[in-house]
């Protein structure tokens, strides 16, 4: 990919060690430092309940939507250093964590590799996923269902509830 801005991507953040909301925000401005990714908007920052491992606190979640002159896999390699600098330790699948950033979504690729799946695999059944990823593209289609309707019928089956409206995580 050649010049910057040329994908649009959004990624899903999650925080449930420390202090939570701060660690979302370190994350986010992290990214926005990375030459490559401009962070566009976010949307509001939600708490909900473990999924899996669910013997853990509570998370923080959000999604943020970036444009990016980096690969797929570029991408990728980026967050996962934004995550180690942050203290990301991978120990228990899906357990605590002090960050967790997934590719959700990169343009309209779509791609099944070891390293990384996009469409991420799983987001279409999560709530904590699905609410703030309908806050920025409620019409895009997953699927064959859009995201706003996907949240919504996640949404009646999970504990997930607003903590930070948008307009507070990366102000205007």
């Amino acid at each position: 990919m050649t010049g910057k801005g040329s994908a649009k991507a959004y990624m899903g953040l999650g925080a449930n060690l420390g202090d939570r909301r701060a660690n979302i925000l370190s994350a986010i401005g992290c990214l926005r430092a990375l030459p490559g990714i401009a962070v566009l908007r976010a949307a509001s920052l939600y708490e909900s309940a473990p999924v899996g491992f669910i013997d853990q606190p509570r998370f923080v979640n959000t999604v943020i939507e970036v444009t990016t002159d980096l690969s797929p896999f570029d991408l990728l390699a980026a967050v996962q250093r934004v995550e180690r600098d942050l203290g990301r330790v991978r120990t228990v699948r899906w357990g605590p964590r002090t960050i967790d950033i997934d590719i959700l979504l990169y343009d309209d690729v779509t791609m099944d590799d070891p390293a990384l799946t996009i469409p991420h695999p799983r987001m279409a059944e999560r709530a904590f996923v699905l609410v703030p990823l309908a806050e920025l593209v409620p019409d895009r289609l997953l699927n064959g269902r859009t995201v706003r309707d996907l949240a919504a019928a996640a949404r009646s089956r999970a504990d997930v509830e607003i903590l930070t409206p948008a307009a507070e995580v990366i102000p205007g």
